[in-house]
């Protein structure tokens, strides 16, 4: 537990400040964080970031991390970009021989889609307002505190047992509870554009995807019979051990355009 404080409380004096400014420096962290995650990813399935297909795959991730308007200039698009990294990709299978199979190169892509949606909304949501951001932390910290406790306390029926079998029901109804009471204060002192209804509903939705996102991570792990996804904070796991239901949240609250 010690380290876990020790490492939490390094990791916030080097993370926050970089997320209250902004501008580059917040780019270059982002970029850092997300290929560290696929790093973490292609791990586990025993695949090398450090080698050909390893390379495209980041790549990729980079192009999908990129500000739209960096390419608004130039001739070809994201998705056409992306469209022929995923297709050199497969050429790899068939250079190796299939030592490098179709299976590798469908999970190296969709590492990178999953962990590059998600951490390009990351920027995204610091570009519509710090607010967002922060208002995404608490709900997802209310969500993990609130399963917690009322789990301890009331948790009977398994949530999802095969996948995370300390997860339960009432722990899982608990944490919606608590997000929805944090978002309420959280709107009534901060700058927030969205009517107490609206963000009452978005709270309920953004928490229950946001256990999907930690279900998701569990489920990886499971089935690659790792404990986390890294060791690169201590006591905490990975990166994606801390981002997993960010990299949910996060393209969701894009979707509700609450800053358009």
């Amino acid at each position: 537990m010690k380290q876990r404080i020790i490492t939490g409380v390094v990791a916030a004096a080097l993370f926050l400040p970089i997320v209250f400014y902004g501008g580059l420096p917040f780019l270059l962290l982002t970029y850092v964080l997300a290929s560290i995650g696929l790093y973490e990813l292609m791990r586990m399935k025993k695949l090398s970031i450090f080698s050909p297909y390893g390379f495209l795959a980041l790549i990729l991730l980079w192009i999908l991390l990129l500000p739209n308007e960096i390419l608004n200039d130039f001739y070809y698009s994201k998705v056409e970009i992306s469209i022929a990294l995923i297709l050199l990709l497969l050429t790899y299978t068939v250079i190796t021989k299939n030592r490098f199979d179709f299976e590798d190169a469908g999970f190296s892509i969709l590492s990178s889609i999953y962990v590059g949606i998600g951490f390009y909304f990351f920027m995204e949501t610091r570009e519509a307002g710090i607010v967002y951001i922060f208002y995404s932390l608490f709900i997802i910290w209310a969500t993990d505190s609130g399963a917690y406790f009322f789990g301890k306390a009331m948790g009977k029926n398994k949530l999802w047992p095969e996948i995370s079998p300390n997860k339960t029901v009432e722990g899982s109804l608990g944490g919606i509870v608590c997000a929805v009471v944090v978002a309420i204060f959280f709107g009534l002192f901060s700058d927030f554009n969205a009517t107490i209804i609206t963000l009452i509903g978005m709270t309920i939705v953004l928490s229950i995807f946001g256990q999907i996102g930690d279900l998701v991570q569990s489920a990886y792990k499971r089935h690659f019979n790792v404990k986390d996804s890294g060791n690169i904070l201590p006591g905490h796991g990975g990166i994606l051990d801390r981002f997993d239901s960010l990299l949910f949240v996060l393209p969701l609250l894009h979707l509700f355009h609450i800053w358009s």
